[in-house]
């Protein structure tokens, strides 16, 4: 017999949600198979016989696959893979949604009939780094995927429960941040500024549900000058547009997290929009925040750029006309 060691990583997955009270998903699987299967933190480990082994990561791949799109995994959902391998079929759900083994690990998020994951290397880093780090810089040319996948990573995170708030929020820089003046509520006078993020949320949550989220405050879209005195805990708090904060407006940003909160501040420094004499908030930050555990920063290249085909030579003919200048 040919033994095999694997070690499959679940990271960014609720164990709980998972693994079920006191293992009891696990535990199907083990009544199942010869195999040796220990979970230890987010590493699940397996040994046995090759043939089996491999088995197995089908069967977790599957698990996985459905715990994305469900947000947790019930012994109903257990027996149905279980019943798939035994019958010769246990790849049909993945098949269902055109979708491989090697696949699953990437998915940040599934959408109707659909799902959502990186299509480029830095995209992938910066999933990545967004699992394994609490504050994530993502700085780059427009078109590269930052706020639509920030927004993805916290969609997920809220649907699998390992946040209970999402906060989407960027300065309202046409508007001088005085938004007293405008006609209106709040919501009439800073909608128009925040449209790119309530255009994501309406394309990864059903209408409806995205309408109940806002309705009860488990989403908020919000203007970074409401932020101040805040205390953000259990949330996926999002700044867009950073490259147009103020170094004052940066730092008050980063100490609304509060326990068990993570961030995304997304931003392209070619695009600065506020007086010349302010210094971005987003470009200083680069120097403070350098080397600090916990905090990363992911740079996009126009080689990133997942718009338009016609995005990517637009950006590259404004960087050739302002070395010209």
């Amino acid at each position: 017999m040919s033994v095999k060691e694997l070690n499959i990583k679940l990271e960014g997955i609720n164990l709980l949600n998972f693994a079920g009270f006191n293992d009891n998903n696990i535990n199907h699987i083990r009544e199942c198979f010869d195999s040796t299967i220990v979970l230890r933190g987010e590493n699940l480990f397996v040994k046995g016989d090759e043939q089996e082994v491999k088995t197995i990561e089908r069967i977790i791949n599957e698990l996985v696959f459905l715990y994305n799109r469900q947000g947790e995994i019930s012994t109903e959902d257990v027996k149905l893979i279980l019943n798939l391998v035994d019958t010769g079929d246990d790849n049909r759900v993945l098949e269902k949604y055109n979708v491989t083994s090697g696949d699953v690990k990437d998915i940040i998020l599934f959408k109707k009939n659909d799902f959502i994951k990186p299509r480029t290397r830095t995209q992938l880093i910066y999933h990545k780094k967004s699992l394994e780090n609490d504050i994530v810089f993502a700085i780059g040319p427009a078109g590269t995927g930052k706020t639509y996948l920030a927004v993805a990573f916290a969609v997920s995170a809220l649907k699998k429960k390992q946040v209970n708030k999402i906060v989407l929020t960027r300065p309202a820089v046409e508007a001088g941040e005085n938004l007293g003046f405008l006609p209106g509520d709040l919501s009439e006078k800073v909608d128009p500024y925040l449209r790119p993020l309530y255009d994501a949320l309406e394309d990864m949550i059903p209408f409806e549900k995205l309408k109940t989220y806002l309705e009860r405050n488990t989403i908020e879209v919000v203007p970074l000058a409401y932020m101040r005195g805040r205390t953000l805990n259990n949330s996926f708090v999002i700044l867009d547009e950073a490259q147009n904060t103020t170094t004052i407006q940066m730092k008050m940003f980063l100490t609304r997290l509060g326990a068990n909160s993570r961030a995304i501040i997304t931003g392209d420094t070619t695009q600065i929009d506020i007086p010349k004499r302010e210094l971005s908030g987003l470009v200083q930050v680069q120097k403070i925040l350098d080397g600090i555990d916990g905090i990363e920063f992911v740079f996009f290249e126009k080689s990133d750029v997942v718009r338009h085909k016609l995005v990517k030579d637009i950006i590259e003919a404004y960087e050739k006309h302002n070395t010209e200048i």
